[in-house]
């Protein structure tokens, strides 16, 4: 490991300061499995101080116009844009994730985000309605919950869940959360948030099912299915763990599908030539193998990758978390690798026969976050997207997202929804004014 002096040390955000913390956390770099920066391990102490940083920045922000408001997340998006390959690393080394991936979709995700909002925040219009026989007139307006940019409008709180994420939830002057992550730490938020009556924002798991029948074009559906589940090692809470085949095309299907998978190269993240680089961290690679432990002891196949393929790396690399990506057939709805969410390059392949037994299937589970469905009929498209239990639906292809429109899960997958129309009703509060003349 090299030396701490060469450690980045990280520092929180607060009140437009970066501040040092009286303890820190070792990060890993998950492609060596070496610590390469520490981070602060916050607490109540910290928390109260970002809270009161925003309180006090909350008054000047909030009234300030939506164009002027709008300018600010322009810049914003200017500067991330003029910084892109730093922030690209930044993100591939402290995540494990290819460099090619965060240079062309993480990164300018961001900043595709900030401009969309920053253009649709001035677009939104109140409602307007009048009683004469009264000599009345209602109108509604929004008034904003959350802040932006200037000192102490954003606040960034390192730590851990139990210490930093705990004091921040049960702040009773945080009246919203937004979170994306785990239904057993969305529960715990649930729990701590409830007698303070926040706003939730939940964007949880899921255990996403591909629907593949006959007359699917195979030529874009086995690509399009390969990078739907191992993307990011899987590491993305729309990537596809189910795979729904008609039985009529489930042997060509399966060939075809490892064939591709097996293409997938797996290295090191600034290497331009793989396709996956390390999971997040040790802890969750031996979660997500011991996935692969427990399909082999039910008596399920293992087509490719762990235990299967051999991992060739450099010696630098051999101690970092790399897996390889795993196709897993004969294998029953119910065992917990169809049923509970991997978050890792494992995706499960079966086969079906009609329609209703598939639709049926791919509900049978507590999550209902995403679903993609392959056929070259568009009258079954609509009919089962329709009938999927599932926040989004692609027919025909996979992860493309159109800001306008909600994004959210049903079920075990979430609460609400966020985009153009729900952020903003999400971010702000309706109040209603009524006027006598």
């Amino acid at each position: 490991m090299a030396g701490t002096k060469a450690l980045l040390m990280l520092e929180n955000f607060i009140d437009g300061k970066f501040l040092p913390c009286s303890s820190y956390i070792d990060s890993y770099d998950p492609s060596t499995g070496e610590v390469y920066c520490r981070v602060p391990n916050s607490g109540k102490d910290e928390i109260e101080a970002a809270v009161k940083a925003a309180r006090e920045a909350f008054p000047g922000w909030s009234s300030r116009s939506p164009q002027e408001r709008s300018r600010v997340l322009n810049q914003v998006a200017d500067l991330l844009e003029q910084s892109l390959e730093e922030f690209a690393q930044a993100e591939s080394k402290d995540q494990g994730k290819t460099l090619a991936l965060a240079r062309t979709m993480d990164i300018p995700r961001s900043v595709q985000n900030f401009r969309f909002f920053a253009s649709s925040s001035l677009h939104h219009t109140s409602e307007c309605t009048q009683m004469d026989h009264l000599g009345c007139m209602h109108y509604t307006v929004r008034a904003p919950v959350g802040v932006g940019v200037p000192p102490g409008v954003v606040n960034i709180v390192f730590g851990t869940g139990p210490r930093v994420g705990e004091a921040l939830v049960s702040h009773p002057e945080v009246p919203l959360i937004s979170f994306t992550g785990s239904q057993p730490t969305a529960e715990r938020i649930t729990q701590l948030s409830a007698p303070h009556c926040k706003k939730l924002s939940l964007e949880l798991g899921g255990k996403n099912p591909a629907i593949i029948f006959e007359d699917a074009n195979l030529e874009e559906c086995i690509p399009a299915t390969v990078r739907s589940s191992f993307a990011n090692q899987g590491e993305i809470c729309l990537c596809t763990s189910r795979i729904f085949v008609q039985k009529s095309i489930y042997s060509e299907f399966l060939k075809r599908f490892v064939e591709a998978t097996r293409k997938w190269k797996v290295g090191i993240p600034s290497d331009p030539l793989v396709s996956m680089g390390a999971l997040i961290s040790k802890a969750h690679l031996e979660k997500v193998r011991s996935y692969v432990k427990r399909a082999l002891a039910e008596g399920a196949q293992i087509w490719c990758g762990e235990g299967v393929d051999k991992l060739s790396l450099p010696a630098r690399n051999q101690a970092g978390y790399f897996m390889l990506p795993t196709v897993i057939t004969d294998i029953k709805d119910e065992s917990c690798c169809m049923t509970e969410e991997i978050f890792g390059p494992v995706t499960c392949v079966v086969p079906f026969d009609s329609e209703e037994e598939v639709i049926e299937r791919a509900n049978n589970v507590k999550y209902g976050l995403a679903a993609t469905v392959w056929s070259s009929n568009v009258g079954r498209v609509h009919r089962v997207a329709k009938k999927l239990q599932s926040g989004l639906v692609w027919t025909n292809c996979w992860l493309i997202r159109e800001l306008n429109l909600p994004f959210g899960g049903m079920k075990s997958s979430g609460i609400g929804r966020e985009g153009a129309k729900d952020s903003y009703n999400f971010f702000t509060e309706i109040k209603t004014i009524t006027v006598k003349h």
